[in-house]
């Protein structure tokens, strides 16, 4: 599968475009890669393009000066766009770094918008989008709240099983809220 056909197929199976619309709207990306190591997007910037994975694993995460804690991993085809930043033209508080080269599809939030005004199919993408960030972000809190690391980690086995098979222990410790040690132990335990 080509990656143009990735990108059209989460379309074709996730919003109601229509057909002409959708393989204009496909087109329209253009392809960037990063390097390993490469951050892609950075706390205090305005998201100003819609980015796609295509392959790769991108880390999200938010940074202090003293510390970070990962929010999340991006390890299959889908978007990574800060939602909230995109369409509020505000600052975002993340971060995402590439844990290996990276292939993206981009499209400038100017030619989204010029996309949305002609098929007026991007309101109901926007807000499918949000449903599912709210979800899944209300969904992840609970679980950070009453779940043990332990627990959480049993989850990560279960339901996200390649973050364990691509992603360092250490990153896997901070999304957990705990010391690579204390993730060791809990590994040992299982």
């Amino acid at each position: 599968m080509t990656e143009a056909d990735k990108l059209s197929l989460f379309f074709s199976n996730e919003f109601p475009f229509n057909k002409e619309g959708l393989e204009e709207f496909v087109t329209t990306f253009v392809i960037k890669s990063y390097k390993k190591g490469e951050i892609i997007l950075e706390n205090g910037a305005i998201e100003n393009e819609l980015r796609f994975l295509d392959e790769g694993i991108i880390r999200e995460y938010y940074a202090t000066n003293d510390r970070e804690k990962n929010i999340n991993f991006y390890t299959s085809s889908g978007f990574i766009t800060d939602f909230s930043s995109f369409t509020h033209s505000t600052a975002t508080r993340k971060y995402q770094e590439c844990l290996t080269d990276v292939d993206l599809r981009v499209l400038s939030k100017d030619k989204f918008l010029t996309f949305t005004n002609q098929y007026q199919c991007g309101k109901l993408f926007i807000e499918t989008i949000f449903q599912r960030i709210v979800v899944n972000k209300e969904n992840e809190e609970f679980n950070h709240f009453v779940n043990t690391a332990e627990e959480l980690y049993l989850e990560i086995m279960k339901n996200k099983h390649d973050w364990l098979l691509q992603i360092p222990q250490y990153h896997i410790a901070s999304y957990l809220g705990i010391t690579p040690e204390t993730l060791s132990r809990i590994r040992k335990k299982i």
